[in-house]
């Protein structure tokens, strides 16, 4: 997607809408404690504090392509460190970010964002490293897999021969001048779990986290192409659209299982798109007029997940500022605490850091104490349990200084990264 990141589509949804926001409301509400219990109902489970590792296009890390295996590895731990300065306890590292893999993986090449090449060997094992590194340091590794994206264009030639979208081109469906696996059909669903299982077997991750992307978000005039499977697989929905959010359903609830039960202290928590519905295209929706939502748009029932409890966190992207018109923070942040309210699933708050201080946002972007004020503002509702920044790049240059204020207002110490519990006979997610 050429630097067109996944969060450039937090603008993207958004832009048929006025891009006008209030000023920021000062907020004054109680600080998370620092206690290892943090963000209220946390209790002794601990305080998400997570940042994103985004390896996609060379966003974070590597820096470039090609580096050697020892300025990599040193780029790696510098984030680590990072992330400890900064007294987070969860990094998420992104390790399928293109049908590809940062692990010697059976299933899927070498991620061309190592060494330029797709499939190239990099010399050295940097899932691997990073979980042991990580955990040296007292940090959390989650290993962040894109489901269904395989590549940033739409030339099939242009991947590796031995790629499984070239063995297999009828999983492949063109849109928007990229390449995607086709959610809609069982195969496909069954070749992901298996190669995302491949890393749960071989390393003791943390967390197994997948963020925004199903169906992929909409492009003006292009359609996606699944009709031909929709034929086969989807008699019994009433459209397809139910169908499309039957599928990413099964995804998640069958990854969830199988995760509990290969590695039962893994947890699996999802970053989805930070509207669930607007309110008037259903009345338990929230109070904004966000131009996606994913229930409608990516096919992904969020609040259900939560409601039912299928897997361990949701961390939705609130990437809005307070008072911002279309999808205003602190509209989102009550609605999602509501629906958490009595669900097994932990609620997390996705953090746009990487807006602090760029002067092509709204104005409450540029004031360092804005993102400050999320974490006050979030504080006052109990079923928030931490925040999670987009992403490592900003976290470590923090140019509006918006970091060391967070860390300064609500972070004066360590605190424990929540974890799954084990119990003997414990079940796995709800309905998995």
């Amino acid at each position: 997607m050429g630097r067109l990141t996944r969060r450039a589509f937090a603008v993207a949804a958004l832009s048929t809408l006025s891009a006008g926001s209030s000023a920021a409301v000062p907020r004054t509400g109680r600080h998370h404690r620092t206690d290892g219990a943090g963000g209220g109902a946390a209790g002794p489970s601990g305080e998400m504090r997570g940042v994103w590792l985004a390896c996609v296009e060379n966003r974070d890390w590597p820096s470039r392509p090609g580096l050697t295996a020892g300025a990599q590895r040193a780029e790696l731990t510098a984030h680590l460190d990072e992330a400890v300065r900064r007294r987070l306890n969860t990094v998420i590292l992104q390790v399928r970010p293109t049908a590809d893999a940062l692990w010697p993986s059976p299933y899927e090449p070498w991620s061309q964002y190592l060494t330029g090449t797709q499939g190239g060997d990099p010399g050295w094992d940097p899932l691997g490293t990073a979980v042991a590194q990580a955990h040296a340091r007292g940090l959390q590794l989650h290993a962040w897999f894109n489901p269904y994206r395989i590549a940033n264009h739409a030339d099939p030639a242009r991947l590796v021969p031995s790629h499984p979208a070239r063995l297999h081109p009828d999983w492949v469906v063109p849109y928007g001048g990229r390449l995607y696996y086709n959610p809609g059909l069982p195969q496909v669903r069954a070749f992901v779990q298996e190669a995302i299982m491949d890393a749960v077997r071989r390393y003791p991750v943390d967390a197994v986290h997948f963020d925004d992307y199903f169906y992929p978000y909409p492009v003006a005039g292009r359609t996606f192409d699944d009709t031909a499977a929709y034929e086969r697989h989807g008699g019994a929905f009433a459209d397809r659209a139910a169908w499309r959010r039957d599928n990413v359903n099964r995804l998640v609830r069958e990854t969830a299982a199988r995760v509990a039960q290969v590695r039962p202290g893994t947890q699996f928590g999802i970053s989805p798109f930070g509207v669930w519905r607007n309110a008037d295209s259903d009345p338990g929706g929230s109070r904004t007029q966000a131009g996606a939502q994913s229930y409608d748009d990516l096919h992904a029932d969020t609040r259900t997940w939560l409601r039912e409890g299928w897997i361990d966190y949701l961390a939705p992207q609130v990437y809005w500022n307070i008072g911002f018109t279309a999808a205003d923070y602190a509209v989102l942040v009550p609605w999602w605490a509501r629906e958490a309210r009595g669900s097994r699933t932990r609620l997390y708050i996705g953090e746009a850091l990487y807006k602090a201080g760029d002067p092509a946002q709204p104005a409450a972007w540029r004031d360092p104490a804005e993102l400050s004020r999320h974490l006050a503002l979030a504080a006052d509702h109990p079923e928030v349990r931490g925040h999670v920044y987009f992403a490592a790049r900003e976290v470590a240059a923090d140019r509006a200084g918006a970091m060391a204020r967070v860390v300064a207002d609500h972070y004066p110490r360590s605190a424990t990264a929540p974890r799954r519990p084990v119990t003997a006979g414990a079940a796995g997610p709800a309905g998995a």
